[in-house]
């Protein structure tokens, strides 16, 4: 049974963030639940690489003095299961805003979408969605976005170690990618389409590893919050 003691001196927590959820407010709610429970004025809390709001699975959060931890994590290599669908894009590169762009889809076929995913294997450039939280000139790029200013982003350096296709029913389709820190799936979709001579966004997005994490080991905050009361209740 954990201890106020154990959550100060450091816990790994892995949670399963529902959709609609900001990866702060999941964050926010275990700090409140933790500092509710054992009657605490303060306890660190913490999450190792956000999610969107419109993507479900696993976060690593840390508690007190493993908060120190969360660089370690947040470099590690992740998974995500999710569903481009193909014919349309949107300005965010998923479902956050509407469909801006219609395309023909008659052209592409099963072999076509498996040898497109061949060219986005390994060391890639990849330029973040404008529709991100990553700042120039120490304003949000959604801020540019959401005020219709264009702004010029850099391309990144990221690594796609698999990219594998599970599901094809047009236009949908079903993908599964292991890749490295700071690569957006959002971008992935949207130059998969291009690739494809069409367009696409991403539709669904559920983080499954981070590292040696699995979301298959990870609770509910709702189960959180069960266990700690518990806990409470029983000590």
């Amino acid at each position: 049974m954990l201890t106020e003691k154990d959550y100060k001196d450091g816990q790994i927590l892995l949670i399963d963030k529902p959709l609609q959820w900001t990866s702060f407010q999941v964050v926010n709610k275990l700090r409140w639940l933790i500092r509710k429970n054992f009657g605490i004025k303060k306890i660190k809390v913490g999450h190792a690489g956000t999610l969107d709001p419109l993507a479900s699975g696993l976060l690593v959060i840390c508690t007190g003095k493993f908060t120190k931890r969360l660089q370690e994590f947040q470099g590690q290599i992740k998974e995500y299961t999710g569903t481009i669908t193909l014919g349309a894009t949107t300005p965010s590169y998923d479902l956050e805003t509407e469909i801006d762009q219609t395309f023909p889809i008659d052209h592409i076929s099963e072999n076509n979408i498996e040898d497109a995913t061949l060219g986005f294997i390994g060391e890639i450039e990849q330029y973040p969605p404008v529709f991100s939280a990553l700042k120039k000139d120490g304003k949000r790029l959604y801020e540019y976005a959401r005020e219709g200013e264009h702004v010029e982003v850099p391309p990144r350096n990221i690594t796609i170690s698999e990219f594998e296709i599970t599901r094809i029913q047009l236009p949908q389709i079903d993908f599964r990618v292991v890749c490295s820190k700071g690569t957006y799936i959002r971008s992935l979709a949207h130059d998969f389409g291009k690739t494809l001579k069409s367009g696409a966004h991403l539709t669904a997005l559920r983080r499954t590893k981070i590292g040696s994490f699995s979301v298959d080991d990870a609770i509910t905050v709702q189960s959180f919050e069960n266990q700690l009361q518990t806990k409470i209740e029983t000590a």
